[in-house]
């Protein structure tokens, strides 16, 4: 057993902490059972990676956690659908696909064949069900990865925007305090100016 990890967080443990939240929220699973999970594959215990997300991870993926929420609410009421179509395809061959012992006492080739034919298509029915369902959840899974990187990307440049527009207003501020400073000069040098007579009765410059 490896000795639990202590050691400062990595980036890359952060994004695996986030993608794996997101996807048990996503999927109706537990915060808990997200964090057991990341333990074991980092070495931590649940109680460190519960600290971590709670502490810094949670706050950069704001925005994913919403579209992860949403993601729950659509992946029920499409599971939902499916199998209230799934339910009435099969209640069809029932319908239309009696049991050998419905046909009577005496049970002909012809009935037994006829049964057989009805599960077969049953079982075709329910194996296009799960192959969708798959390529659905994995169509998912690709799109919500791209989401998260998505909303990670758009807080982080974020973020820079305010530091670029705190950094702008700092240089608005020293060049204003630099205008006043040259006026100030300008004035104070047109004060040291004085005119005088010379000889001729012209009039001179002079600096005080």
């Amino acid at each position: 057993m490896s000795p639990t990890r202590q050691d400062a967080w990595s980036q890359d443990e952060d994004l695996l902490l986030a993608e794996v939240v997101l996807r048990h929220i996503r999927e109706g699973g537990t915060q808990l059972q997200a964090f057991e999970e990341v333990g074991k594959q980092l070495s931590r215990t649940s109680a460190a990676c519960g600290f971590r997300w709670n502490s810094f991870v949670r706050k950069q993926y704001k925005s994913g956690i919403e579209l992860a929420k949403k993601q729950r609410k659509e992946l029920k009421k499409q599971s939902s659908t499916a199998e209230n179509e799934l339910g009435q395809e099969l209640y069809q061959q029932d319908q239309i696909t009696p049991s050998p012992q419905a046909q009577g006492e005496s049970i002909t080739f012809q009935a037994v064949l006829h049964y057989l034919e009805g599960l077969h298509k049953k079982a075709e029915i329910s194996s296009r069900y799960e192959e969708a369902k798959e390529k659905s959840n994995e169509k998912i899974k690709e799109l919500e990865k791209k989401a998260y990187s998505l909303a990670a990307e758009n807080e982080r440049l974020t973020k820079n925007l305010k530091a670029i527009e705190e950094d702008y207003r700092s240089l608005i501020e020293i060049m204003e305090r630099a205008r006043k400073m040259v006026v100030l000069q300008d004035e104070d040098r047109q004060q040291k100016v004085k005119f005088q007579m010379d000889k001729n009765g012209n009039l001179e410059r002079v600096e005080k």
